[in-house]
């Protein structure tokens, strides 16, 4: 009963942001995305152009999520390799964090790695909270520290076309790689 109750405890300790009413699912949208510029798993500066021409996938993650977290990194190493299959070649996935305190380069680096991606399609991106706040606001994700490490945030991701227009937002954990892929 107790490794069940700290079980309970973990799990539910990622409470996502409940999205606003009517934004569950799959939404589409005409909205320009915000350039910015934040540090890569690398270390160093990613400066991203909403107007990359680049077809751009984005989502809100942190390292240490024991909830859905893992899920959207699965899903992000599926479309990679599903882009991969195809010789796709002008898209670019973005794992954003959700926790500047203790996401540094290094541990995203190691993140990313246990989902085997190629970082020339796929950065893993942090920085401080000034700045990833400012992200945030802009893409309108809200994220709360609720201390031991859990960090409660909105589950968005969000797919920018080529001229730098998100067209799709997909909220919560339902969407599919397929439908991903197909918009």
């Amino acid at each position: 009963l107790i490794a069940l109750s700290l079980l309970t405890t973990e799990v539910r300790a990622h409470i996502p942001i409940p999205p606003k009413k009517g934004e569950i699912g799959r939404r589409e949208t005409n909205v320009a995305a915000p350039s910015f510029t934040l540090t890569n798993q690398v270390g160093k500066k990613f400066k991203y152009h909403a107007d990359s021409g680049k077809f751009v996938l984005v989502t809100f993650v942190y390292t240490t999520c024991p909830d859905v977290c893992p899920l959207f990194s699965a899903h992000f190493a599926a479309i990679q390799r599903a882009l991969e299959e195809e010789k796709r070649e002008n898209y670019l996935l973005l794992s954003i964090s959700t926790d500047p305190k203790r996401d540094t380069p290094a541990k995203m680096k190691t993140y990313a790695e246990a989902f085997k991606a190629d970082f020339k399609h796929w950065q893993f991106l942090t920085g401080s909270q000034k700045d990833l706040s400012e992200v945030w606001k802009n893409f309108g994700v809200n994220v709360k520290d609720r201390g031991n490490g859990q960090i409660q945030h909105t589950n968005l991701t969000t797919l920018i076309d080529a001229k730098g227009v998100r067209r799709v937002d997909y909220y919560g954990d339902k969407w599919l790689v397929k439908e991903v892929l197909k918009d």
